[in-house]
């Protein structure tokens, strides 16, 4: 997985009921654009995020 600073996480619920989640990325904490990644979420919440298989990451437009 490689991102860039703007693009958006998403990651997909686990559980029936539970809706997706977005962040940004703020910043890129693996070299060249890999994992970890410290990601804000709509409510202003900053998270340090390894991805897992059910997170794809959305460029920036």
């Amino acid at each position: 997985m490689i991102a860039n600073v703007g693009d958006r996480l998403l990651v997909h619920g686990h559980v029936v009921g539970q809706g997706d989640r977005q962040a940004e990325i703020i910043e890129v904490r693996g070299p060249e654009g890999s994992p970890p990644y410290l990601v804000r979420y709509a409510d202003g919440h900053e998270s340090l995020v390894y991805p897992g298989p059910d997170a794809i990451v959305e460029p920036a437009g």
